[in-house]
């Protein structure tokens, strides 16, 4: 558990410095890649970790970001705004959801997508920005299949 827990702080806080450096362009790639891996690994996390502790980590990939890059003060507390209300649709949705980790995981990646989609750019840069919410969207869903797939077929998976 302590392997998931480092690549979802180091994907996360890759993902917050890339923004903070490139700007809102790269956000589509990094929401398949990294986001994506977020969506599934934070499915697998709920399984083993309480809601505090998931809380916790995404406070301190927040922190981290600002501490490694403190002119990103605004992404990091935008990213830890929209991951905790992301994480927190994509946990009750995954307790909601009948079946096995994947199909529960799949369902809960697409409302966590959205939430994310949506919350964070439009902190992150001060406005509602359509194309890059879409964008995000759509790179985010299939990122996060992509990888509750993978997860799915070489990770243990626990039924709580």
């Amino acid at each position: 558990m302590i392997y998931a827990i480092l690549i979802y702080a180091v994907a996360m806080t890759c993902a917050n410095l890339s923004i903070a450096a490139f700007g809102p362009w790269v956000s589509p790639i990094n929401a398949f890649f990294l986001i994506g891996l977020d969506l599934a690994l934070r499915d697998w996390l709920h399984v083993r970790l309480r809601v505090w502790q998931m809380g916790a980590l995404i406070a301190a990939t927040g922190l981290l970001t600002y501490i490694l890059n403190p002119s990103a003060q605004h992404i990091a507390i935008a990213s830890a705004v929209s991951f905790a209300l992301a994480a927190l649709a994509d946990w009750l949705t995954f307790t909601k959801l009948q079946g096995s980790w994947l199909r529960r995981s799949m369902g809960s990646n697409v409302v966590g997508a959205a939430v994310d989609s949506l919350i964070f750019p439009t902190l992150a840069f001060g406005a509602l920005m359509p194309a890059i919410v879409l964008m995000q969207f759509a790179a985010k869903a299939a990122g996060g299949a992509m990888w509750a797939a993978l997860m799915n077929r070489f990770v243990k998976q626990e039924q709580p």
